[in-house]
C-alpha cells in the first residue's frame, strides 16, 4: 500500500472580496485511513473541501494527488482523479433506477446505445463489493434515507476512487443506519481508500475516525491522531477557549414549582406520524422531545403548530379551545415554529440577513403596513447584536453564513414576533460545538423570561441539559413524560429505544 499521503495540500489559501476564507492551510490524507475536518462554522472546512473537490480553485498554495502537483478545473476533474464526494445533500434522481443512479453520466454503452444489462450488472458488483443487498432494479425513491445515502457512497466509487469526501452523513440517520453506514466505510478503508469523515458528532468522529484536523478562523490549528486526543482538548482547540466557557446553562431549577400551562393538547391525532398524543407547556418551562428517527418528533411539532391538520384532539391557549389550521393562525396566537430543514423551510439564502430578521413580522402586519427602512434596519441590527450573529453585516446574503449563523438569523425571524411558546425541531443540527453551545444558552434564557419552549433533538444529552420535562416518542406515541433531574443519558436511551410491550 502507498505509504505517502494520497492527497496533500500546502499553504493553501482562498479569499473571499476581501476576506481571507482560508490562510496557508496544510492538510493531507493517507490511504486507509477516516481523517476527520473540524473547526467552528466559519473555520475553513467548506472551503477546504471545495478546493480538495475542485469546485474552487487556490488563491495562493498547491494540491498533490500521489505526490503529484495537479490543478482542478472542476468537480469532473476532481472525480477523474480519483477523489469522490457524498453531499449531505443527498444529489441523486430519486425517479431513476438505483442503477442508472449508480451510472448516471458514465452509462455503459453498447454499439452506441445504452447498455442496461451491462450498467445492472455494473451496478450490481459496486453493491457487492460493499455488502449491500439493494435491488439495482428498484426505484430510488422507494428506499429510505439511510439507503439512499450508501447508494450515493455506491456511486462516488463505482469509479477508481482514492478519495471519499463524506460531508454530514449521518444528519439524518438513526442509530441502526449509522452502524450500517460505519460498517461500509470500515469495509473502504480496508481497501485503501481514504475517507474523509465530515460531522459535527464528537461520538462519531471518535468511533470512526484515525486522524483529525482541526482549523479555527482559516487557519491550521495541528493535526492529531485521535486516540492521543481527548475530546475536550479537541473542543478547546476548535474554539479557541478553556473548558470552563463551554458549559450550558443549566435551566431546570427555574421549574421548581409548577405553573398552568399556556399550551395544551389532548388527544392530539395526525396523519402521518402522531396518535393521541397528550402535551402540556408551561409559561418557562423547556419541554425536551426525544426518539428515534421516524417515532414522530417532528410530526408532533407541525401538528401543535398548525403546519399539519388534525385528525382528532383539542388544543388549549390558556385554557381557551383554539383551531390553528394554519402556521398564520398559530402565530397570531403566540406559537411559533422552526423546521428541522433550515435550508428549505427557514433561510432564504438570496436575501439579505436583514430582509431574513424583519421576514415573519413583516408579512404578520400584511403588505398595506410597511416598515420603514430605519425600522427594519433598528430591528434587525438589535437581534444581530442580541445572537451575536457573525459577521455584523445586515446587508450580506443570509445563504453564505455558516450553518449556526443561519440558525441565529432563523430565530432572530421568529423572536422579532414576540412569540409565547417558541417549537424548535433539531435546531443544532449541523452546527458546530460553540454554536450549539450559545443556542442552548438561548433556549435557557428564554425560558427563564417565561416562554414556552419545546426542543426536539436528536442529541440526547441536548435534551436533558435543556429541558425541565423529556418525553419520550416511539412509532408516534408519548409513551412517557419524564423530569430531566430523574433521567441520565443511559436510562433515556433505554426509554428511547425500548420496544413497545403490550401489557396483559
Amino acid at each position: 500500500m502507498h505509504s505517502g499521503p494520497v492527497v496533500e495540500v500546502s499553504g493553501a489559501t482562498v479569499r473571499f472580496r476581501g476576506e481571507t476564507a482560508l490562510d496557508g492551510v496544510d492538510f493531507r490524507m493517507f490511504p486507509g485511513e477516516v481523517h476527520s475536518l473540524m473547526g467552528e462554522n466559519g473555520a475553513g472546512k467548506s472551503t477546504l473541501i471545495r478546493a480538495i473537490t475542485g469546485a474552487l480553485r487556490l488563491d495562493a498554495g498547491e494540491i498533490l494527488i500521489d505526490g503529484e502537483e495537479v490543478r482542478l478545473a472542476s468537480p469532473a476533474d476532481a472525480q477523474h482523479r480519483g477523489i469522490g464526494t457524498v453531499y449531505q445533500e443527498i444529489d441523486l434522481l430519486p425517479n431513476l433506477t438505483v442503477a442508472e443512479n449508480i451510472s448516471l453520466g458514465r452509462e455503459a454503452r453498447r454499439r452506441g446505445a445504452i447498455d442496461w444489462r451491462g450498467m445492472r450488472a455494473r451496478a450490481t458488483e459496486v453493491l457487492r463489493e460493499l455488502g449491500l443487498e439493494i435491488d439495482p432494479s428498484s426505484i430510488l425513491s422507494t428506499h429510505s434515507l439511510a439507503v439512499q445515502q450508501l447508494v450515493a457512497i455506491a456511486r462516488a466509487i463505482s469509479i477508481d476512487v482514492k478519495v471519499l469526501v463524506l460531508d454530514e452523513p449521518t444528519s439524518s440517520l438513526d442509530l441502526d443506519e449509522v452502524a450500517e453506514l460505519f460498517r461500509v466505510i470500515r469495509e473502504l478503508k480496508q481497501r485503501g481508500v481514504a475517507i474523509l469523515f465530515v460531522s459535527h458528532f464528537l461520538d462519531q468522529v471518535y468511533e470512526i475516525c484515525d486522524r483529525i484536523t482541526v482549523l479555527r478562523n482559516g487557519r491550521l490549528v495541528g493535526e492529531y491522531l485521535t486516540r492521543e486526543l481527548l475530546r475536550i482538548d479537541l473542543v478547546e482547540k476548535m474554539l479557541g477557549r478553556s473548558a470552563g466557557e463551554l458549559t450550558s446553562r443549566q435551566t431546570r431549577e427555574s421549574a421548581d414549582a409548577p405553573h398552568e400551562p399556556y399550551l395544551s393538547a389532548r388527544g392530539v391525532t395526525s396523519t402521518p406520524g402522531i396518535s393521541d398524543a397528550d402535551v402540556d407547556l408551561a409559561e418557562g418551562e423547556v419541554l425536551g422531545v426525544a426518539g428515534l428517527l421516524g417515532s414522530g418528533r417532528t410530526e408532533l411539532a407541525r401538528a401543535l403548530t398548525g403546519v399539519d391538520r388534525l385528525d382528532a384532539g383539542i388544543l388549549r391557549i390558556t385554557g381557551a379551545p383554539v383551531s390553528f389550521g394554519a402556521p398564520r393562525r398559530a402565530i397570531s396566537l403566540g406559537v411559533a415554529y422552526s423546521s428541522e430543514n433550515r435550508r428549505t423551510d427557514g433561510i432564504i439564502g438570496e436575501l439579505s440577513v436583514l430582509e431574513n430578521i424583519t421576514l415573519a413580522l413583516q408579512a404578520q402586519r400584511g403588505i398595506l403596513r410597511r416598515m420603514r427602512k430605519a425600522r427594519q434596519r433598528e430591528l434587525a441590527a438589535s437581534w444581530v447584536e442580541a445572537l451575536d450573529i457573525r459577521p455584523a453585516d445586515l446587508d450580506r446574503p443570509a445563504g453564505t453564513l455558516s450553518g449556526g449563523n443561519q440558525q441565529k438569523v432563523l430565530l432572530a425571524r421568529l423572536l422579532a414576533l414576540s412569540p409565547r411558546v417558541l417549537v424548535l425541531d433539531e435546531p443544532t443540527r449541523g452546527i458546530d460545538v460553540g454554536a450549539k453551545v450559545e443556542i442552548l444558552n438561548l433556549v435557557g434564557d428564554l425560558a427563564a423570561n417565561g416562554m414556552s419552549v419545546m426542543f426536539i433533538s436528536a442529541e440526547l444529552e441536548e435534551v436533558l441539559r435543556v429541558g425541565h420535562r423529556v418525553a419520550i416518542l416511539r412509532d408516534g406515541r408519548i409513551v412517557e413524560t419524564a423530569a430531566s433531574a430523574d433521567l441520565t443519558i443511559d436510562s433515556l436511551l433505554a426509554l428511547v429505544a425500548r420496544p413497545d410491550v403490550e401489557e396483559a
